[in-house]
């Protein structure tokens, strides 16, 4: 029996990691290439990308990996008789089966770490390389296109000349409903600090239209947040973007917060009646209030989500393994591409949509947190009773 299992395991690994390889690598050089084209980033960026990028090329990576690979091993394993022939010395098929549901159990932590690595370090990391790239970018942008566009902040030129910017027409739209500020110049320069994360134009004998119109031949110098161009005014940052280690304290000062607006709502609408100041009691005086309670509670439903959401997906190696292995087994397709997408239909039809509303509902508040596991629960129920059919026949 341990040659058995030997044979299994040292079959398995061996595919995965082939087709680990070569999927991760598939996925990453998609998404630098998505990273190029969105952000206009040139080879010295793209390069310094590349640590940040493998996590989340191999968060996609493994679950699929971890399904190709059983259901290549075990459909070659059934299509060559060799379940039947275990079955006939009176062994049972679970010998082969436990080893791999073994090493789909440390896949799955696995896959939870570098579900974790991928959206805290990487994700920062990504966004890092860019803003120190803004300035590369722009220039680079305008060169070749004439154009760029970040956020509230746009710009066309006619040509570039070094770092001058030649009959430059710079459009800042206002941070809420007014009018953009527009301006023209005869030549412009533009300079973005990544540490203080601002950026700076000026230009050279300028028109200005917008709030206020202004013609000057002099200069025109003004200093924005990359920030505030981009709607990220927060410094908070988004529960998606925390490591698991992080939440915990992020739960506690959003608990503390919402407790905190409402002993001060207490406080202020007890002294208004102490005082006589019923008018501050009406309703669209506490609005405001409400509406930053309700921001609070909506980021600490993220925040409870986020560690079962990562543990699901990390665990779906382990639910894709559940149906795999009976299947191909059942099957007796020595094609396992076959086998690979009669598997996944289904997971893609049914696993991954209830994952999708779980999320979306676990954020509202309208589901417990815990509800992303359904999808997990409901393959490891039917994988099984598969496998129980399979051992029997």
């Amino acid at each position: 029996m341990k040659i058995l299992t030997r044979y299994v395991v040292f079959d398995l690994i061996k595919v995965f990691l082939l087709i680990l390889t070569g999927l991760t690598l598939t996925i990453f050089i998609v998404l630098l290439g998505k990273q190029a084209v969105e952000n206009g980033l040139g080879l010295e960026p793209l390069i310094r990308l590349t640590p940040y990028l493998l996590p989340e090329a191999m968060q996609f990576a493994v679950p699929g990996t971890m399904l190709l690979a059983t259901t290549y091993v075990y459909g070659r394993l059934s299509s060559y008789n060799e379940i039947v022939a275990i079955k006939s010395l009176g062994i049972s098929p679970m010998v082969l089966v436990w080893p791999t549901l073994i090493l789909a159990t440390l896949a799955s932590f696995a896959g939870v770490y570098v579900n974790n690595l991928a959206v805290s370090w990487g994700k920062r990391g990504q966004d890092r390389v860019v803003i120190e790239s803004v300035e590369d970018i722009l220039y680079g942008q305008l060169k070749i296109r004439r154009t760029f566009s970040m956020g509230r902040f746009s710009t066309i030129v006619r040509r570039v000349e070094g770092r001058k910017l030649i009959q430059p027409t710079v459009v800042i739209e206002a941070d809420g409903s007014g009018p953009p500020t527009t301006v023209r110049a005869k030549e412009a320069e533009i300079w973005f600090d990544s540490k203080e994360r601002k950026l700076t134009v000026m230009a050279h004998d300028y028109e200005v239209s917008g709030p206020i119109n202004v013609t000057d031949p002099g200069t025109w110098q003004q200093v924005m947040s990359y920030d505030d161009l981009m709607g990220n005014s927060s410094k908070t940052p988004s529960p998606s973007n925390l490591s698991l280690g992080e939440i915990p304290g992020a739960i506690e000062e959003g608990e503390l917060r919402v407790e905190q607006l409402r002993q001060s709502m207490t406080a202020q609408a007890s002294f208004a009646m102490l005082s006589g100041e019923f008018s501050t009691l009406a309703e669209q005086n506490w609005k405001w209030r409400e509406k930053e309670i309700e921001g609070v509670q909506q980021r600490l439903h993220r925040l409870h989500l986020e560690p079962w959401r990562r543990w699901a997906n990390g665990f779906s190696c382990l639910g894709f393994v559940l149906i795999g292995v009976p299947v191909a087994i059942w099957l007796r397709f020595s094609e396992f591409l076959a086998t690979f997408f009669l598997c996944f239909a289904p997971i893609l039809l049914v696993y991954y949509p209830m994952m999708v509303v779980s999320v979306s509902q676990a954020k509202d508040g309208t589901f417990p947190p815990e509800s992303v596991w359904v999808g997990n629960i409901l393959l490891a129920i039917a994988g099984v009773m598969l496998l129980r059919r399979v051992n029997r026949h």
